[in-house]
């Protein structure tokens, strides 16, 4: 269901832009235009096809299709606000990325709270929920909901009080504007707190059954192995600080790029998540949720300017900052911290692929960072004439990749990461399924 959920939101932004295509006056349109509307007939016959050899065609089918469309429409809303709100922010495939990542997550929220309400026909009988959530995952996603609705709380709220204003006795500018950022100053942390202490709550007792509130849960589940844990938080504090320290005295100095000097906390990353990957896996499932969760309340305060953290957010931000960030939004933290959590994240309950939790942070830390300094200072040879990549770093990235795996093989299997069971369990299943045959072969003669 994921899988066409996916496929629905991205069919769904296709079908808006090829209409919007035709409908420009631009010349050289109609070959794009044509080979869109090709993709749009044939995956609705892909899934009808689907649909035809899926043996249950019951009413919970069709609820299905329908929660789909919903996932489309969704999509094409979203992408619409992504593009004309933030521009500069990313580029077309960076969008449909992100939209369809959001739609499908928050489709997953919607179909998990519909199915623990009660309606007058069975709610599961409607919506379907793969599989089941373990209470790390069910924490992030009710913080991140809260998160998600802090926004339109707290705009909702701003406009309540406009509404409700009453006219005042005339003032300067200054005192306007001093009292107006003091109610939103007031405003958002109140948001933040009935988001955080009474939404997230609510929506985890309901989908999870959880009996305390959630950071009374994550305070627990801590301390439930403090050594290891508190050891590896004392650890990412040490390394954050002093790696914010070193890099944002660097950064004032004007000597170094500012795309290498980021390339830097590339590397910090890959010092911070591979040891966790190691020895808390779950710990750091639950650390990337949080992270994040830090991540877009600072990005709140930076945009909204909140006292006393927005300017001091927003000037520490820009010390990294190049064309590659809009002026509204800042999206490089969020970029490298997603691509190091989904991998990840995608991965938990998967035991024969060892290298797959770090794909990300070998992807992003070693051969991204490697790629853009030997790119950067010995790159010669272009991809293209007008892109700015050379063979040289692409051939960096790949090797060091290649480099780093090889390593990190060999000390997964020296640290007791990779079981032996898993190693074999392949082998063994091959064995046996040989050895039945075998059974088998001589029973029949």
């Amino acid at each position: 269901m994921q899988y066409w959920a996916v496929s629905i939101s991205c069919l769904s932004v296709l079908a808006f832009f090829v209409w919007h295509l035709r409908q420009s006056p631009s010349n050289g349109i109609s070959k794009a235009s044509k080979y869109g509307l090709l993709l749009i007939i044939l995956y609705p016959l892909a899934y009808l096809f689907y649909f035809l050899l899926t043996p249950d065609r019951s009413l919970s089918a069709t609820s299905n299709l329908v929660y789909l469309l919903y996932h489309g429409v969704a999509a094409v809303i979203l992408i619409q606000h992504i593009l004309e709100k933030f521009p500069s922010c990313s580029s077309f495939g960076e969008a449909i990325l992100v939209s369809g990542g959001l739609v499908l997550y928050c489709g997953d929220m919607l179909a998990q709270t519909l199915s623990k309400m009660e309606f007058s026909v069975s709610s599961k009988a409607f919506i379907h929920t793969p599989g089941t959530r373990s209470e790390i995952a069910t924490v992030i996603q009710g913080v991140l909901l809260g998160l998600f609705l802090l926004p339109l709380s707290y705009k909702s709220s701003l406009q309540i009080l406009a509404y409700c204003k009453k006219p005042e006795k005339q003032r300067t500018q200054t005192v306007v504007d001093r009292t107006q950022k003091r109610i939103d100053c007031f405003v958002f942390y109140v948001s933040l707190l009935v988001a955080l202490l009474l939404l997230v709550p609510s929506w985890t007792r309901l989908v999870h059954g959880f009996d305390v509130h959630p950071f009374v849960w994550v305070f627990n589940y801590i301390f439930t192995d403090s050594r290891e844990r508190l050891a590896l938080c004392a650890y990412w504090i040490f390394v954050i600080y002093v790696s914010i320290r070193r890099f944002y005295n660097i950064s004032k100095q004007s000597k170094t790029e500012r795309i290498l000097l980021r390339k830097y906390y590339h590397l910090v990353a890959v010092l911070i998540f591979s040891p966790a990957v190691i020895f808390q896996s779950d710990f750091l499932d639950l650390a990337f949720g949080a992270a994040f969760a830090v991540f877009l309340i600072l990005e709140m305060i930076r945009v909204w300017e909140i006292y006393p953290l927005g300017h001091i957010v927003h000037q520490f931000m820009n010390a990294f900052t190049d064309h590659r960030d809009s002026e509204i939004l800042i999206v490089s933290h969020f970029s490298l911290l997603l691509g190091c959590a989904l991998p990840k994240w995608m991965s938990s309950g998967f035991n024969d692929r060892p290298l797959t939790p770090f794909a990300g942070i070998l992807s992003l830390g070693i051969g991204d960072t490697m790629a853009s300094m030997i790119g950067y200072k010995y790159g010669v040879l272009r991809w293209s004439k007008t892109g700015k990549k050379t063979i040289e770093g692409t051939a960096a990235g790949i090797t060091s990749v290649l480099a780093a795996c090889s390593i990190l093989v060999s000390l997964l299997a020296s640290s007791g990461y990779i079981l032996s069971q898993v190693l074999l369990s392949p082998l063994t299943l091959k064995c046996l399924n040989l050895l039945l045959y075998d059974i088998q072969s001589k029973h029949k003669s």
